[in-house]
């Protein structure tokens, strides 16, 4: 053993075999610390914005989610980027020939966004400027695609309330990280379930006809995906939600991917990475049927003054989990007794 100063021998002190474990930092979801634009403010974005695991990650899921859209690459598309946050999926919409429209509630994400778009917009007129007065032309052609301005603008908007755009006005939709937080409510006036209905109402208005949108989120109860594939089917989408490394507890990202297509062709599964075998695809249909097949059948009585047994067990079972004393199930119970003695 290697003894401790003085002062520390009355304390208690440990070998290399004994000494415990540092307790574990559990990290707490953003979604359950209050609402979006006030986790999100000025020093959050700025963290959200400079880091290299963060950009990658969502430079990842963009292309994924754009990989999901099956965009028409010989022209582009006009994109609606929900929960843009500081236009980082809203980059790699422009790196693919798209022009894109962010909205996000937080403003402080939005004025980075503003600020990565003000230097870009600079750096090609000042690019320009020195075109002009260079005199090779095969220079100013192999730097045009790095000098050009952002495609991109950018509105401040709870897309809980409601999507503010005209009919038909979007080919695609995407949206990274932020479907998530309409599963929960931060004030007395929010309800998730109006919410939800009132985002994918205004979805369906605002995408063309033809249109398809990816929305990427994370999942912390399997109640949450089920309230979202009904809410989207209700107002008419089509579709369902891709698992992406279904077996990884860390990389496992969740798509919902919607359209308008209400035949078979339109519901045929995604290709699902990550996985293996039988696991190769994995989709889970966005179905009211298969939604309603996962809660528990509650026995119906017959008719008026019939009892089933089923009905009788079913109600014995509620009055114990109430603390009531019940009689124990026997082989009699529930059984019909003669019409005579």
């Amino acid at each position: 053993f290697h003894f401790l100063s003085n002062t520390a021998l009355s304390g208690t002190y440990y070998s290399a075999s004994t000494k415990p474990n540092p307790p574990k930092i559990i990290m707490s979801r953003p979604e359950l610390t209050g609402h979006a634009s006030l986790f999100y403010n000025e020093k959050e974005a700025r963290k959200y914005d400079s880091s290299s695991r963060m950009i990658g990650v969502q430079r990842e899921i963009t292309d994924r989610a754009i990989e999901l859209l099956r965009l028409d690459d010989s022209k582009p598309s006009f994109v609606l980027d929900i929960g843009c946050g500081s236009g980082l999926s809203g980059q790699v919409l422009e790196e693919r020939g798209h022009v894109w429209v962010g909205c996000d509630v937080s403003r402080d994400m939005l004025t980075m966004a503003k600020e990565r778009m003000d230097r870009q917009r600079e750096s090609a007129q000042a690019g320009g400027d020195d075109a002009m007065n260079d005199d090779n032309d095969n220079d100013h052609d192999d730097d045009e695609e790095d000098l050009q301005a952002s495609t991109g603008d950018l509105m401040h908007h709870d897309m809980g309330t409601g999507l503010p755009f005209r009919p038909a006005t979007f080919d695609a939709c995407i949206s990274i990280s932020a479907l998530q937080w309409l599963c929960y409510s931060n004030s007395a006036h929010q309800n998730p379930k109006r919410r939800l209905m009132r985002f994918f109402s205004s979805l369906y208005t605002v995408l063309k006809r033809g249109g398809r949108a990816v929305l990427q989120f994370y999942l912390e109860t399997a109640e949450q995906a089920v309230l979202i594939s009904e809410t989207a089917t209700r107002v008419g989408f089509s579709g369902g939600v891709v698992v992406d490394y279904p077996n990884s507890a860390k990389a496992k990202k969740h798509y919902l991917v919607l359209g308008f297509d209400r035949n078979n062709q339109g519901r045929q599964s995604q290709p699902a990475r990550g996985a293996t075998g039988p696991q190769q695809q994995v989709m889970v249909q966005a179905d009211n049927v298969s939604a309603r097949s996962n809660k528990k059948q509650i026995p119906i009585r017959k008719k008026k003054g019939s009892k089933t047994k089923e009905w009788i067990l079913h109600k014995k079972e509620v009055q114990r989990k109430k603390g009531k004393d019940v009689r124990p199930d026997s082989k009699y119970t529930g059984r019909k007794r003669p019409t005579k003695f």
